[in-house]
């Protein structure tokens, strides 16, 4: 979940096959990962590997989009292979091809922080179904690849991101929380309050505007999905 070195999950020290082998599981039964939501299209996975973690291996074969929401040492070790530090940033988006590549792989938090990540794994194993439409600025793209598309949206106290339609669904992860307004098109506002770490599945919907009506700059990453 981490890329192709690393991610998180737990075991015991020292547990194994009866051949003397790692033990692995699969990333839905991994330790610290929170399966917080699941669809048709996706699983959400929520992980938060407390410093001095050690991390299970675990295997990944289907493709996986991430965004960094607290980052600290995270020592990964893909199976058979040397233990690597990747660093990374907070808001920092990743997209890992594993339909194409499989991997297998622990990790162990040597930091003196939590290292968290929010992200998704997809269930089909092909695109083709969605094609997303272009965002007006502030909007910035983050990613665009052969099974989604990102955008970084950051709106200071008073700005408005203006109107655009979600034409495929995806799914919304708060980097910095505050009060917003969703102005739906043919429909009420919608007030929200998020928080840091926030996750919103967004169906296909009518054209919407944001308006940040609180005192802290908000930033959302979305993806939409294709």
């Amino acid at each position: 979940m981490l890329g192709a070195q690393v991610v998180g999950a737990a075991m015991l020290p020292g547990r194994a096959n009866a051949a003397g082998e790692p033990e692995i599981v699969p990333i839905e039964f991994a330790s610290f990962h929170d399966q917080t939501f699941k669809n048709e299209y996706l699983q959400f996975m929520n992980v938060t590997i407390p410093a001095g973690g050690m991390a299970a291996y675990h295997s990944h074969y289907r493709d996986f989009a991430q965004v960094y929401l607290a980052v600290s040492n995270a020592e990964g070790t893909p199976l058979g292979g040397k233990p690597l530090i990747v660093p990374r940033k907070v808001g920092e988006v990743l997209f890992t091809n594993y339909t194409k590549k499989p991997g297998v792989h622990q990790v162990v938090n040597v930091g003196s922080g939590d290292f968290r990540i929010a992200g998704f794994e997809l269930f089909d194993s092909e695109p083709g179904r969605f094609t997303p439409a272009a965002r007006p600025e502030p909007y910035v793209t983050v990613m665009d690849n052969h099974r989604v598309q990102a955008w970084r949206l950051i709106l200071q106290p008073g700005e408005t991101a203006p109107a655009m339609r979600q034409v495929a669904p995806g799914v919304r992860i708060v980097v910095q929380g505050g009060e917003l307004i969703e102005g739906r098109e043919g429909k009420p506002d919608h007030r929200l309050n998020l928080k840091f770490g926030d996750f919103a599945w967004q169906d296909i919907g009518p054209a919407r505007t944001i308006r940040n009506t609180g005192k802290s700059t908000i930033e959302l990453v979305e993806f939409e999905l294709k």
